[in-house]
């Protein structure tokens, strides 16, 4: 069987401060697997796209900030992890440097700026407790991870640091 994920981005943007990260709380459409969650922005790529200039675009789309200065914290494989069981492949990055103001939203729900102290106390996916600090963390090593998901929920977690 053949592995064809998904390929996307996601992007935690830091305030100028580095004390707090944009977040979406999606909350504008009932029937998106997210809603309820509070996530980074990002999103599929697209053909043709290499994966700096999707997180750009993505960036561009969701928040209306343009990113300048991009660093590349890790992928994560995410088998099973689409509405219907498909297999995603992620690649997470922290925006930290930016030029623009931020919408108040956008078709998916409320952009917020959120203290870092606090970010693990949303709701986020189960799985985000699992990389999330490793995504502001100083190690300069990127992580690598698998996160097998089944019906919604994380079934492990597997990572390297290189």
């Amino acid at each position: 069987m053949l592995f064809r994920p998904v390929l996307a981005t996601l992007g935690y943007i830091l305030s100028p401060d580095r004390q707090q990260v944009l977040m979406i709380q999606r909350n504008k459409r009932p029937d998106d697997l997210h809603f309820g969650k509070y996530n980074g922005l990002g999103g599929r790529l697209e053909p043709h796209e290499d994966v700096v200039s999707g997180m750009r675009r993505e960036i561009r789309e969701e928040s209306g900030l343009e990113a300048e200065e991009l660093v590349l914290r890790g992928t994560i494989s995410w088998p099973g992890f689409g509405k219907n069981g498909e297999d995603w492949f992620g690649f997470i990055f922290r925006i930290e440097r930016w030029s623009g103001q931020p919408h108040a939203g956008n078709h998916e729900g409320t952009l917020v700026w959120v203290p870092l102290a606090e970010l693990e106390r949303l709701p986020l996916w189960p799985g985000d407790r699992y990389f999330l600090s490793m995504v502001f963390d100083d190690d300069p090593r990127a992580f690598h991870g698998c996160m097998p998901y089944q019906n919604g929920q994380p079934q492990g977690w597997s990572y390297v640091r290189v």
